[in-house]
Formats: C-alpha cells, sequence, structure tokens
C-alpha cells in the first residue's frame, strides 16, 4: 500500500515541488517601475485602477504596489473622494 502511495505521489516532481502551490512571480510596482507615472487625486481615471467597482481600495497584493507608493494610493484615493471625483461606494 506504502509502495503504491509512494509511486502515485512521484510523478517526476523534484520532492519540494506541488502543483497545487506554485509560486507566484512577485508584482512590479507601477509607480516605481515607470518614472513618468506621476500620482494625482485630480485624475479620476488614473485612480479607477486602483479601485473595484464596489469604489474600495485595492490591496497591495493586487495593484502589486510596494508600500511607499500604496500609501500614496490611499491618500490620493481618500482625497479624491472628500472632494466628491470618486464615490465613496459604487451602486
Amino acid at each position: 500500500m506504502a509502495d503504491k502511495r509512494q509511486n502515485k505521489r512521484n510523478k517526476n516532481y523534484d520532492d519540494d515541488y506541488n502543483p497545487r502551490f506554485r509560486r507566484q512571480r512577485r508584482k512590479v510596482c507601477p509607480l516605481c517601475s515607470d518614472k513618468n507615472f506621476n500620482l494625482d487625486y485630480k485624475n479620476a481615471d488614473q485612480l479607477r485602477k486602483f479601485i473595484n467597482e464596489k469604489g474600495k481600495i485595492l490591496p497591495r497584493r493586487t495593484t502589486g504596489a510596494c508600500a511607499k507608493h500604496q500609501r500614496d494610493i490611499t491618500l490620493a484615493v481618500k482625497r479624491a473622494r472628500h472632494i466628491a471625483i470618486l464615490p465613496y461606494t459604487q451602486n
């Protein structure tokens, strides 16, 4: 019984390879990679990339932004919401 499990488990894979848990490539921060990209709270089209369809701010793991720029994104979205460029929620 143990031999069958061992043969079934060992399909020419390395010992630490598991197809269920593949390593994903790290996302590159869109603000760090493009030096000409200037984040502005008055540009709603630019900020819509960082919010979902309900109007929530997307997390770092989704946007790929670094910690510094995620804080800038959050601040810009909140400022845009406050002056009614972006809605707080979508219906």
